[in-house]
């Protein structure tokens, strides 16, 4: 899970004045992935958000976020609401097991979507799926 900042006006370190604090990662407009890219027409400033233990389910991290404090999501929203930038709270879901029950659904608290509505941030879902969906009996032969 990480929190993301996207911006086509303001560099990093413009954003990390506007909010006080650096990121974790970042990158800037006009930058490049590969030297045969394009330029980049958005800045971006990540911070991530990690549990004691290593990697968890996203209740396990919402102690994370909240943590950052209700300043810093005030200050979040203030930068959105500016229209200087769009924030958006990234929670990466990775389905490797379909029997896994700590890999089904989301849950998110209340007190993190009153965070993020006062950071005036979107929430993004990315989910990877890595086992094979044909193989419906779960025992590696798809049934041909």
């Amino acid at each position: 899970m990480y929190l993301r900042v996207v911006s086509e006006s303001l560099q990093p370190e413009e954003i990390s004045a506007r909010l006080g604090t650096g990121p974790d990662e970042a990158t800037a407009i006009g930058s490049r992935r590969r030297p045969q890219s394009p330029p980049r027409t958005h800045a971006t400033w990540s911070r991530h958000v990690s549990a004691a233990g290593g990697p968890g389910r996203p209740e396990d991290l919402e102690p994370g976020v909240l943590g950052w404090g209700p300043e810093f999501a005030a200050t979040l929203g203030r930068l959105a609401a500016s229209g200087d930038a769009d924030v958006s709270l990234v929670v990466v879901q990775e389905l490797t097991d379909p029997e896994d029950p700590r890999q089904k659904g989301i849950f998110l608290g209340a007190p993190l979507l009153a965070w993020l509505a006062e950071a005036g941030a979107s929430l993004d879902i990315d989910q990877y799926v890595y086992y094979d969906c044909d193989d419906q009996r779960g025992d590696g032969d798809p049934g041909r």
